[in-house]
């Protein structure tokens, strides 16, 4: 034996010498291949017969490993040393140890046999946790006893389970019991599955039905038996199709390769029944009774069946080589056409189906795994090899595309169908040899679980779903300053206070390149902007620099130079790109003092420079915070965005502090306007100023000063909103946040506008205004602005931009142009939200949504309220609210075509979510990639407990219900009652007439209807929303009746006179 186990460790290591050998070999190719394409980018490379190529590089790779690689492996390392030229592989670093190995085995996907002794894989490179295995040990078998079947029921979210030996059992979405039965009959078990439609098992042993209805009382029957059956059976599956709720169709197989069809109505329960004694709580149902097609489909057991709704075909396996196995749809069951035959050597033991790769997989004594095109029968696409035992058992997990497979050795398989490569071996120890063809296997594919049974029930979690809830996300190790979007290329830019610069695949979540000190080493990157196009990039620096980027490759274009002051003044907080092409660049900025400048750039010259400023503080009026300006249209020639202005106004005036304020310097954030007819610039303050530059009617307004320090008046971010109704809508926005989304340096450039006008039609340069009180300004604008009277007749109907604004005291406000507050909104979440921080729209501007402090991200539609703004029915509705952060958030955007939203926080993480259910994707920097057609496995981060909440309408929140009153004596009724003669009263029973008249007299009170609101739902009831709130249209005084109203009169009129203990007047003066 020790000789044996020596040889065998020699070749070992003789293979992992040559497999070194050759890796070194490989090594030494790819270095020729950087260098050899590094100088033909450079066109210093003279073309030789050692010129590598593509088919170069292929043959020689496969002559050095063999069939070890595949032709995915090969191109996707040539495509990654290519579009990486400059980034040196990491394992080519190390040419020793078990690292090297590692990464050679992971890149190549290279994996030995199934017992040579492989170290175990870390849980970064897993599939499924092993080691947070969960088992059920509940009683579900009985002594020297396994499980047989396990289905589950995802629309009921029911686990059901059979034993060999009769037990079944129904578990909760918890793995809590809630019921279980003992079917005592002498033959076992075979199989399981539930029937949608009639809520009922069905098992099937050796030679009946069983038919459980596992919702039954106690003192009632526990369901059905169908018997007897000619021939044993082996196995049973539901047909899922949903076109008759009070029906079922199962398919059954049995020991002599026939496959059975069995239709079950809720009628046959009551017609069907035998007449024969029932030997136990299950009535008998005799199977001469019922049209059982059948057909013979195979000379040998039929192993396995399965109905694949997604093909409306059934498949059934056995260890025939002939017929092994079979895919067609039912009707061959019946009128005997040709069916689909797949002949595999030895024959199939299991099989499935993967609805995403749209493959077949089966497996069997050969130790194959085969992959079909379901409509190709006579050759397989593929072939996974590594077990050395006997397939059992295989699954399929569809969100990622995974196969698992079971041998009968115990031991578990993890394969990747696309790359057909193998991702992970695992053993199970437990149970006996001889249980092992027993062993069941499913996946929930809904919760990312791998149940398997034997004597207990395990389940296997998914590595990426464990990770995803126990590991804090993180894209940047520091905290992020900059997310923005690059709409053209869907790809994001991500930038932290280190400034690192990273770009990522929006759809997968991959790297696609990153950029370190990008404006010098220790020089902080503060903002960020992308021009509409996509193609280039600009980024702002702490110490006022500015530089332009092509953003494809991440080459530097052109910079600003660094400024001679200090770096704290100069510091870059905000820029929106204005205008991108090859000759010509320009930006617009706001520096930490104030200061808003546009800094352009052209052909001619190496650096950028700056070629408009705006003024750093504007006096403005108490009585009317409105100055206006003297525009020089004449300098829209030099850059063409925004013209010179003077500010005009007396400077006597500054000197009296009572009539006139300062606009603060402490700006946060601002937003830029550019469209057709208007070109506005706004800025929001930390003292709560919002200023309105307005260069179409030459004034600047503040739309809100505080002459005192408020901490809830602050302003975080400041948005225009314009409606549009296509997706062609341009305009430049900054958030507030460091960064702009693509969209955002989308500013159209119209000719013919106002500023065109006041060029051709004024006899100066200069437009003299002056200061005047609110209703002059009014008057002084109709006159000299005709553009004016179109703006403010767009207001009027609604058409005119707003601008939202979000504050300290975590509220959203909308204005007007003209100044006017439209509309507050305080956003509604289970938790304080915290301050506001950043505000963005979609590209429609029909969704609104906001971040906060406290990491909680509202979704607003605001659709019908920018159609009409005026029409005070169009209100904007709050739509959802979730936590993606448990920190700050920083920025965000929303991807329409993709419907997803992606949020960034001081955490250092980049999230992806779902838009309309703020369902977690998952984080950019993760191992795995994004699947954004998946929403159906609820993960959250690791630092996040509460999932979303999507608000509802409020009228559908509450619900009108009458309110039901006592009944009162109406005296009027009474005395008429009393006056006229009756039968009764003839006959002399005085005691009944009375009784008689007093209750026809009873009336309902003569009141308004009365109507309480009661909230049905308690997301939508705040501290007192269970408490019924009555309206009343009048006072209770004015709606009595005559009756009572002449007694309390009475009762008014006589206070001395003694009160009758039976009148209704102490009623009525209570009331």
């Amino acid at each position: 034996m020790s000789g044996k186990k020596g040889d065998k460790e020699g070749c070992s290591a003789l293979e992992f010498i040559d497999f070194k050998n050759a890796l070194e070999q490989f090594q030494n190719l790819v270095e020729k291949m950087i260098i050899q394409k590094t100088k033909e980018s450079s066109g210093l490379y003279t073309k030789d017969d050692d010129e590598i190529d593509y088919e170069k590089f292929y043959t020689t790779t496969q002559t050095l490993f063999g069939s070890a690689v595949t032709d995915q492996d090969i191109q996707a390392f040539f495509r990654k040393i290519m579009s990486n030229l400059d980034e040196r592989p990491e394992w080519l670093e190390h040419k020793s140890g078990p690292y090297f190995e590692y990464k050679a085995l992971k890149i190549f996907g290279c994996f030995r046999g199934e017992n040579d002794g492989m170290s175990s894989p870390s849980k970064e490179s897993m599939v499924l946790l092993v080691s947070e295995k969960q088992q059920i040990t509940h009683s579900v078998v009985k002594r020297k006893d396994v499980i047989k079947g396990i289905v589950k029921v995802p629309l009921l979210h029911l686990t059901v389970t059979a034993s060999q030996r009769g037990v079944l059992t129904v578990f909760s979405k918890q793995m809590k019991v809630l019921t279980t039965i003992n079917i005592e009959d002498t033959a076992w078990i075979t199989g399981c599955d539930f029937l949608p439609n009639l809520k009922y098992v069905v098992a099937v042993t050796e030679s009946t039905i069983i038919l459980w209805d596992y919702k039954s009382k106690e003192n009632k029957s526990d369901g059905f038996v169908i018997k007897p059956m000619k021939n044993c059976l082996l196995c049973v599956c539901t047909v899922t199709v949903a076109d008759n709720l009070a029906k079922d169709t199962i398919l059954m197989g049995d020991d002599k390769g026939y496959v059975y069809l069995l239709t079950i109505t809720s009628d046959d329960f009551i017609m069907k029944q035998s007449k024969a004694k029932k030997e136990s709580r299950f009535k008998i149902l005799e199977s001469d009774s019922f049209d059982i097609p059948k057909r013979k489909l195979h000379d040998d057991w039929v192993g396995r069946i399965k109905y694949f709704s997604a093909l409306k075909r059934f498949g059934s396996c056995s260890t025939d080589s002939t017929n092994s196995f079979v895919l067609d749809d039912i009707k061959r069951l019946e009128d005997y056409l040709p069916v689909k035959e797949f002949s595999v050597p030895k024959g199939v033991n299991a099989f499935t189906y993967c609805g995403k790769a749209k493959v077949i997989v089966t497996g069997g004594n050969d130790r194959i795994l085969r992959l079909w095109n379901p409509v190709v029968t006579f050759s397989p696409t593929g072939k996974l090899l590594g077990h050395k035992h006997s397939i059992v058992e295989i699954v399929t997990n569809e969100k990622d595309q995974h196969v698992i497979s079971l041998s009968c050795a115990k031991v578990f398989r993890v394969w990747d169908i696309q790359t057909l490569s193998p991702l992970q071996v695992f053993y199970e120890d437990h149970g006996t040899p001889e249980e092992i063809n027993t062993f069941p296997m499913v996946f929930d594919n809904d919760h990312g679980l791998l149940f398997t049974g034997s004597d207990v029930i395990d389940i296997y979690p998914l590595a990426n779903v464990i990770q995803d809830s126990k590991e804090l996300p993180q894209t940047h190790e520091k905290n992020l300053n900059v997310l923005v979007y690059n709409r053209a290329f869907h790809q994001i830019l991500s930038i932290c206070t280190e400034s690192i610069l990273k770009v990522w695949d929006l759809e997968t979540g991959s790297q696609i390149y990153q950029i370190e000190d990008a404006h010098g080493q220790n020089t902080e990157v503060t903002c960020a902007a992308i021009e509409r196009n996509g193609v280039y990039l600009a980024t702002g620096a702490c110490d006022g620099t500015v530089k332009i980027w092509e953003f494809e490759s991440g080459q530097e274009v052109k910079a600003l130079p660094l400024a001679q002051h200090g770096d704290d003044e100069h510091r870059v907080l905000k820029i929106v790109y204005l205008k991108a092409d090859e000759g010509q660049h320009a930006v617009i900025v706001v520096e930490q003092r104030g200061k808003i400048k546009i800094i352009q750039g052209d052909s001619a010259q190496t650096d950028l420079y700056v070629t408009w400023v705006l003024p750093e503080i504007v006096p403005f009026p108490r009585r009317n915070p409105v100055v206006h300006l003297s525009l020089k249209p004449a300098s829209l020639k030099t850059q063409d965005f925004f013209p010179e202005i003077r500010l005009l106004c007396n400077t006597g005036c500054m000197k009296n502090e009572t009539e006139t304020f300062l606009s603060s310097v402490d700006i946060r954030c601002f937003d830029v306007l550019k469209v057709e007819g208007g070109r506005l610039i706004a800025t929001g303050s930390a003292n709560g100023e919002i200023n309105l530059w307005d260069f179409e009617s030459a004034s600047v307004k503040c739309l809100r000063k505080t002459t005192e320090d408020n901490p809830g008046s602050g302003v975080n971010a400041i948005l225009f909103l314009v409606h549009s109704v296509s997706s062609s809508r341009k305009r430049s926005s900054l958030s507030p946040t460091p960064s702009v989304r693509s969209d955002a340096s989308a500013i159209a450039e119209h000719k013919g506008t106002s500023l065109d006008l006041h060029e051709k039609n004024a006899e100066s340069d200069e437009i003299n205004t002056e200061i005047k009180t609110a209703e002059e300004t009014t008057s002084c604008t109709d006159t000299q602005n005709p553009k004016m009277n179109e703006q403010l007749l767009k207001a009027r109907a609604g058409l005119s931009p707003l601008l939202a604004s979000a504050h300290e005291s975590s509220c959203i406000r909308l204005w007007s142009i003209q100044g006017n507050l439209m509309k507050e909104l305080l956003p509604f979440s289970g938790h304080p939200s915290g301050p506001l921080t950043v505000l963005c729209t979609d590209i429609f501007t029909k969704i609104l949504l906001t971040g906060s402090t406290e990491g909680y991200i509202f979704r607003w539609n605001m659709a019908s309220f920018l159609e009409d703004s005026r029409n005070r029915k169009n209100e904007i509705k709050e739509e959802l609210c979730w936590r993606a952060h448990a920190a700050e958030v920083v920025d965000l955007f929303i991807e329409e075509e993709k419907n997803v939203v992606v949020t960034a926080s001081i955490d250092g993480s980049v999230r992806l979510w779902h838009a309309r259910t703020g369902y977690f994707f998952g984080y950019f920097g993760q191992a795995r990639k994004f699947d954004l057609t998946d929403t159906s496995r609820l993960i959250l981060p690791s630092d996040v407990n509460d999932f979303s909440a999507i608000i509802k309408e409020e009228s559908k929140h509450m619900e009108k219900k009458k309110v039901i009153y006592p009944l009162v004596l109406d005296r009027d009724k009474l005395k008429s009652l009393t006056g006229s003669s009756s039968d009764f009263e003839k006959a002399g029973h005085e005691e009944a007439v009375h009784g008689f008249k007093f209750f026809r007299a009873l009336a309902p009170e003569k009141l308004q209807p009365l109507e309480t609101l009661e909230f049905v739902s308690k997301e939508a009831g705040a501290v007192f929303g269970f408490l019924p709130i009555y309206e009343l249209e009048n006072p209770i005084e004015a709606s009595m009746p005559n009756s009572l109203q002449r007694i309390k009169a009475e009762k008014s009129g006589h206070k001395g006179q003694e009160k009758d203990p039976d009148s209704i007047g102490d009623l009525s003066q209570d009331t």
